[in-house]
């Protein structure tokens, strides 16, 4: 199932986010957890991918396994950081092939050490880029992460909504905010966004 299909219930729509754990009885424990959740109803659930790919592999199966044999909707993050492009066609790949439909798409903090993100020879410096190649060759459904008070790189407010509605442009479905305290700036985000014509529905993510 895309999750941009919930959103066109007409009813609230709600996930729980998880880390791929770092032992397998964490991962047992998780599968457990999960499972507990189903009972909650949730639309889908999301796994986050570890720096530099460090997850990439568990979060892959992680995907595959709510999805297969929980029977939740999965979405799995993919970050650009240490990929070039053949190595991130090669894991959207593997989802496609495993079933996955839906994606998170984003850049990722630098390496643990470095100050600023570098791009990575033959790979993306933006997640609107790592969109818009996912979008020319796949059919997921692709979420976007947005920022209500404001990417922690950018100048400015009305900077960060530009950049916000380049990677719309480039085939979001979707959005999800990063942690925030107040509700206020999410409906002022929200306000701000709409006014410079993003229309996709915009999730507050909620910790």
């Amino acid at each position: 199932m895309r999750i941009i299909d919930c959103f066109r219930r007409g009813r609230p729509v709600f996930s729980f986010e998880f880390f791929p754990p770092k032992s397998e009885e964490a991962v047992r424990e998780l599968y457990r957890t999960i499972a507990e959740l189903r009972e909650l109803g949730p639309d889908y659930v999301s796994v986050t991918y570890g720096a530099g790919g460090s997850t990439r592999t568990l979060t892959v199966d992680l995907v595959t396994r709510i999805k297969r044999e929980i029977g939740i909707e999965a979405m799995a993050h993919l970050t650009c950081v240490g990929h070039h492009r053949d190595e991130i066609a090669a894991i959207l790949d593997q989802l496609a092939a495993a079933g996955i439909e839906n994606v998170l798409p984003l850049r990722g903090d630098p390496p643990r050490g470095e100050a600023h993100f570098v791009r990575p020879e033959g790979g993306f410096g933006y997640a609107s880029e790592l969109v818009a190649f996912i979008r020319e060759h796949w059919d997921f459904c692709l979420a976007g992460a947005c920022y209500p008070e404001g990417h922690q790189e950018c100048p400015d407010p009305e900077t960060d909504l530009r950049n916000l509605k380049r990677k719309v442009d480039a085939g979001v479905d979707f959005l999800i905010t990063q942690l925030f305290f107040e509700p206020h700036l999410y409906f002022d985000f929200v306000r701000r966004a709409r006014a410079i014509g993003i229309d996709r529905p915009i999730v507050p993510g909620i910790w």
